[in-house]
C-alpha cells in the first residue's frame, strides 16, 4: 500500500467487504462503517461496483475521490455517467477514472500504484497518462528533481487538465508546471486556465500526437494548412506556454525555470577549452535564433590581461586545451561583467593537464561568489562538461548550477529559457489602441451570411464574397455580375476604358471548380473578346453539367502587380479550438512550400504582427534590391480583421484568400473562398472562440442618481495607460481598502493583469467620464473553473465618492453575473469599510466576520436567488445602449 508505506500522517482506513484485513490493516464492509468521514478516497474496485461507492462516499460526506479502476465506459448510460452525476449532487470532485493516482510528496501522501515514491520538490506534473507519469517519476529521481504534486487525471471525468492548472498556479509550493497532454476536451476552459497560470510560473507541455493528420479532407488551402498539432501549438503560444517535444528536453527546461533561471536576453557568451564544441556550439545557437554575445572592448581588454597569447579575442572563447582552474575563473568573472551577455556557457574537455572536477569545483565557487556579491548575477550561468562523472554532477548539483551533457543539450535549454522569457514579455505588452483599426459593419456581413444560408447553400458566390469583405475593409478586387454576353460587355466597358484587361468566369452555384470545366478565360481586352467569352464559358457550362442552374457569367479587372508578394491568409475550423487564422505564402504550390502559422483569434495588432513574423514570406515584405516595402501594417491589419470576422460571425466556417497581393501599394485580395454553414456549438457568449472576443454588447451609459450619466464598457487591454493614471487619482486610504495594503506604485505588469482579461472567466467595466473620457471607476468579477462563484471589487476615482457611482457600477455588475449564470458573487471588506459594507448589505450580500482574519468581512450575494426586476433589468442602462441588459 502506497498510502501506507510513504509515510502518510493522516488517518488511513481500507474498506473492502471481501477481507477482514489486508496487508495488516483492519477492513470496514463499507465508507458507511467507518469511525470518521475521509478527505480522499482510492478506488480500485472493478468498475460495477464504482457508482455504489460513490453514491456512499457522498453521503457520508467524502470530499473527492480518486478512481484508479478503468472500464466504466464513456458517455449516455455508461457507468461513467451514473459516478459522474451521483458526485456532482453532493459537489464532490474526481480523478480519474483509469489514473495512476495523485501524489502530494510534501505531506507524503501517495494515492496512487506507481512503483516509486517521488521526492519532495517544487515541480508540479499533470499529465493525460499514468505510464508517462510514472517514466517521469522515475527520470526526475535520476536528475534529482522533486515534485510538489503529480496527477494523473485519466479519462477527465470531472478534475480536468485546467481545474488543476487553477490548483497549481496558487500553489506556493509550486515553482513550474509540467504538462503531458494528448488531447483537450474543454477548448475555453483549457485556455483561461492556462493564460491565468502561464502569468504566474512556467508552463512546460509536452503534446502527444504531433504527426496526425488533422485536415485530411479540408475544402480548403487554408483548412488544409491548418492540421490539427499545429492549432495545438498556436493554443499553447496564445496561452503563454513553453512546448517542448520530448521528455528529456521537458526535464532540461523545468530544471531551469522551476529555479528561477532566466536570462535578460537571448545573447550567449561561450567559454571553452576546445575551439571545435564552441563553433559547434555556436552554430547550434543561431540555428535556434540566438545570438552569440558580441564581445565589448573592455571585455576583450580584460581577457587579454589574464589569458596567454593565442586565444581567440572573440566569442566562443577558447582558452586552449591546457586551461586550469584559474584560468577558466579569470575567463568567467570577466565574461560575468560584459553588457552585452545575457549568459555564459561553460565548457570543459578533459584532458589530463587539468582535472576536470577541481575546474567544475571553481567555477562553482565562482558563480557562489557572484551571488552573494550581487542579487542578480550579471549573467546566467550554464556548464557542459563533456564526459562529467557523478561527482562532477553533483558539484553543480550543490551550486545549483544548470548542467549538461552536451553543448547541443545546453544551448537547447538556454533556448527555451529565451522563448519563455519572451512569451512572458507578450503576455504583458500593451497592444496599440483600438482606435488605430477599424469599425466593421457587422449586420450588412450578416445579412449576405444569413440570406446564403437560407438559400441552403454552404458556399459563398464571388458576389457575396465581395459585400462580404467590402463590409470588414478588407480590399478585393472588384467583380461584377453579367446575365449573357451583351451584358457582359456592359459590364466590362468600364475596366476596358482604363486600359485594363479583365477576365471573365462562370457565374454557377452548382459549380464550385469552374477551371475544371473551362468556365474561366483570362486577359480579354476588347469588347468583342468579352462577348465571345462569355458565349463560350456558358456553354462549356451547359455542355458540361446540363443540370446546373447558371447566373450568367462575373468580370473581373485584371491585376498586374510586377512585384507584389503571393500570400495567403484565411481561417480554418478546428474541431477543439474553433476558428484559427492562417497566414503564409501563397500561390498555387502553398502546400508543397507550407510556409505557414497560426493563431487564435481574436487578434491584436501585436497578435497579428507575431504570426506575420513567424513566417519565411515575412523577410520578403520588407524592401530589397529594387523591390519596396509592403506597408508594415498592411498585412497585420487585414489579419486582425479576418479575426474580428471569425469572431463575429460564427456561421464563417472556412474562409481562404489565394493569393492576396501585397506590395507598397498595400493588399488586394485576388481570389477567395468561403464556406458556411450553421454552427454545431458554441462556446458561452454565442461564439465559436477558444478565447471570448470583446463584449461589445455591454457598451452604454449608466445613469446616476443625480440623472447624470457617464459612458461604461468593458475594460480593454489598451486601457492600461488610462487605469496607471486613473490609480494616481485615488487616495492612498482607497487604495489601502481596495487592496488590503498600502500600495503607492504599480508596475506594468501589475496593471497588465488587471487589463488584460480573460472575458470567458473575468470581467472588468470601466466608467468613463464623458467629457474627457478618463476613467473614474472600474468594477470587476472573477470566477472560478466551475463558473459557479465569482469575486468581485470595485474602486472609485476618490473625489467622486457618494454620487451613486459606485452602487450602479455594482448592480451592472449584479446584472453581468446573472446573465452569465453564476451561482454566487463573493468578496473580502474590511471592517473599517463601513461605506462598502453598507452597500453590500443593501444589494442583499450576506454578510459575516472571516473565521481567519477578524479584520476582514466575508460577503456573499446568491444569485440564483435574485428576481430581475424591471429596474435591475432596464432602468439602468440607457434603453438600446446594452443589448444584453
Amino acid at each position: 500500500m502506497n498510502l501506507k508505506a510513504c509515510g502518510f500522517a493522516g488517518r488511513i482506513a481500507v474498506v473492502n467487504p471481501n477481507y477482514t484485513a489486508i496487508d495488516g490493516e483492519i477492513t470496514s464492509p463499507d465508507l458507511k462503517s467507518l469511525p470518521f468521514v475521509p478527505d480522499l478516497v482510492a478506488i480500485t474496485a472493478p468498475a460495477a461496483a464504482i457508482p455504489g461507492i460513490i453514491s456512499d462516499a457522498a453521503a457520508v460526506g467524502v470530499a473527492g475521490a480518486v478512481i484508479l479502476s478503468a472500464g466504466l465506459g464513456h458517455g449516455a448510460g455508461s457507468l461513467a455517467e451514473t459516478v459522474a452525476q451521483a458526485a456532482h449532487r453532493h459537489g464532490m470532485r474526481l480523478i480519474g477514472p483509469n489514473c495512476l493516482g495523485v501524489m502530494v510528496p510534501r505531506v507524503k501522501l501517495n494515492a496512487s500504484f506507481a512503483a516509486h515514491q517521488p521526492t519532495e520538490g517544487r515541480l508540479a506534473l499533470i499529465s493525460q497518462s499514468g505510464a508517462i507519469a510514472a517514466a517521469m517519476i522515475e527520470w526526475a529521481a535520476e536528475r534529482r528533481l522533486g515534485f510538489s504534486g503529480i496527477v494523473s487525471i485519466g479519462d477527465q471525468l470531472d478534475v480536468d487538465v485546467a481545474d488543476l492548472l487553477d490548483y497549481f498556479a496558487q500553489d506556493d509550493h509550486t515553482n513550474a508546471i509540467l504538462l503531458y497532454v494528448e488531447a483537450v476536451k474543454d477548448a475555453r476552459k483549457f485556455m483561461s486556465a492556462a493564460r491565468a497560470a502561464a502569468r504566474l510560473k512556467p508552463l512546460i507541455v509536452v503534446k502527444a500526437g504531433r504527426v496526425a493528420q488533422g485536415a485530411k479532407a479540408a475544402a480548403t488551402h487554408t483548412g488544409a494548412l491548418a492540421g490539427s498539432d499545429a492549432v495545438y501549438d498556436a493554443a499553447f503560444r496564445r496561452a503563454g506556454m513553453l512546448r517542448v517535444y520530448d521528455l528529456r528536453e521537458l526535464f532540461d527546461c523545468a530544471e531551469l525555470l522551476g529555479r528561477g533561471f532566466v536570462p535578460r536576453g537571448n545573447r550567449l557568451s561561450i567559454l571553452t577549452n576546445g575551439g571545435g564544441l564552441g563553433i559547434l556550439a555556436i552554430d547550434r545557437l543561431v540555428e535556434l535564433g540566438g545570438v552569440p554575445a558580441s564581445l565589448t572592448t573592455e571585455t576583450i581588454a580584460a581577457l587579454d590581461r589574464v589569458l596567454p597569447q593565442g586565444w581567440s579575442r572573440a566569442n566562443p572563447v577558447d582558452i586552449s586545451g591546457d586551461a586550469d582552474a584559474a584560468r577558466y575563473v579569470a575567463a568567467l568573472g570577466a565574461l560575468l561583467e560584459d553588457a552585452n551577455s545575457d549568459a555564459v556557457l561553460v565548457m570543459n574537455v578533459e584532458t589530463a593537464v587539468a582535472p576536470t572536477e577541481g575546474i567544475a569545483e571553481a567555477v562553482t565557487r565562482c558563480v557562489a561568489d557572484r551571488r552573494a556579491r550581487n542579487s542578480e548575477v550579471a549573467a546566467l550561468v550554464l556548464a557542459s562538461w563533456d564526459g562529467a562523472d557523478a561527482r562532477t554532477a553533483a558539484t553543480f548539483e550543490r551550486a545549483r548550477v544548470p548542467h549538461f551533457p552536451t553543448e547541443d543539450d545546453a544551448v537547447r535549454a538556454f533556448m527555451y529559457l529565451v522563448r519563455y522569457r519572451d512569451a512572458s514579455i507578450t503576455l504583458a505588452a500593451t497592444p496599440p489602441s483600438s482606435a488605430s483599426t477599424f469599425a466593421p459593419r457587422t449586420a450588412a456581413a450578416r445579412h449576405v451570411i444569413a440570406k446564403a444560408l437560407s438559400e441552403g447553400r454552404e458556399w459563398l458566390d464571388p458576389v457575396e464574397i465581395v459585400a462580404l469583405f467590402e463590409a470588414y475593409d478588407i480590399p478585393i478586387v472588384p467583380t461584377v455580375v453579367a446575365r449573357d454576353a451583351d451584358d457582359a460587355v456592359d459590364r466590362a466597358a468600364p475596366f476596358l476604358a482604363q486600359g485594363l484587361a479583365v477576365a471573365v468566369k462562370l457565374f454557377s452555384r452548382d459549380i464550385r471548380h469552374k477551371s475544371d470545366i473551362g468556365g474561366v478565360i483570362l486577359g480579354l481586352r476588347t469588347r468583342e473578346s468579352v462577348a465571345q467569352a462569355a458565349r463560350t464559358v456558358l456553354a462549356r457550362a451547359r455542355a458540361a453539367r446540363p443540370d446546373a442552374v447558371l447566373q450568367g457569367v462575373t468580370i473581373q479587372p485584371m491585376i498586374e502587380r510586377r512585384v507584389a508578394r503571393e500570400l495567403i491568409l484565411g481561417i480554418a475550423d478546428d474541431p477543439t479550438f474553433g476558428p484559427a487564422i492562417v497566414f503564409g505564402r501563397g500561390g498555387t504550390a502553398v502546400e508543397v512550400i507550407d510556409d505557414k502559422a497560426l493563431a487564435l483569434p481574436p487578434l491584436d495588432m501585436n497578435l497579428a504582427r507575431d504570426l506575420v513574423g513567424r513566417t519565411r514570406v515575412s523577410r520578403l515584405l520588407a524592401a530589397y534590391r529594387d523591390v519596396p516595402a509592403v506597408p508594415e501594417d498592411a498585412v497585420p491589419i487585414t489579419l486582425v480583421k479576418l479575426a474580428q470576422m471569425a469572431a463575429d460571425i460564427p456561421e464563417v466556417a472556412e474562409l481562404d484568400i489565394n493569393p492576396l497581393l501585397a506590395d507598397e501599394t498595400g493588399v488586394l485580395a485576388l481570389d477567395a473562398r468561403v464556406a458556411i454553414r450553421k454552427p454545431a456549438r458554441l462556446f458561452a457568449g454565442q461564439t465559436r472562440l477558444a478565447v471570448r472576443p470583446y463584449p461589445s454588447q455591454w457598451e452604454g451609459e449608466l445613469a446616476l442618481r443625480d440623472g447624470s450619466r457617464v459612458t461604461v464598457r468593458p475594460m480593454r487591454p489598451e486601457d492600461e495607460p488610462m487605469i496607471d493614471s486613473f490609480l494616481k487619482r485615488v487616495t492612498a486610504e482607497d487604495l489601502r481598502l481596495r487592496f488590503f495594503h498600502f500600495t503607492k506604485n504599480f508596475s506594468h505588469a501589475f496593471i497588465a493583469r488587471l487589463t488584460q482579461l480573460d472575458y470567458a472567466r473575468a470581467m472588468a467595466f470601466v466608467a468613463l467620464d464623458p467629457n474627457s473620457g478618463a476613467i473614474i471607476g472600474v468594477v470587476r468579477l472573477h470566477s472560478d473553473s466551475l463558473y459557479q462563484n465569482a469575486e468581485y471589487a470595485i474602486l472609485l476615482q476618490s473625489d467622486l465618492k457618494g454620487k451613486g457611482l459606485g452602487w450602479a457600477l455594482m448592480r451592472l455588475l449584479i446584472h453581468y453575473a446573472r446573465s452569465e449564470g453564476l451561482k454566487r458573487m463573493s468578496g473580502q471588506v474590511l471592517t473599517e469599510n463601513i461605506s462598502m459594507l453598507s452597500m453590500c448589505r443593501d444589494l442583499g450580500f450576506a454578510t459575516c466576520p472571516d473565521p481567519e482574519d477578524h479584520s476582514i468581512v466575508d460577503v456573499e450575494l446568491d444569485l440564483s436567488r435574485l428576481v430581475a426586476d424591471a429596474e435591475a433589468a432596464g432602468g439602468l442602462i440607457r434603453p438600446g445602449a446594452i443589448k444584453a441588459a
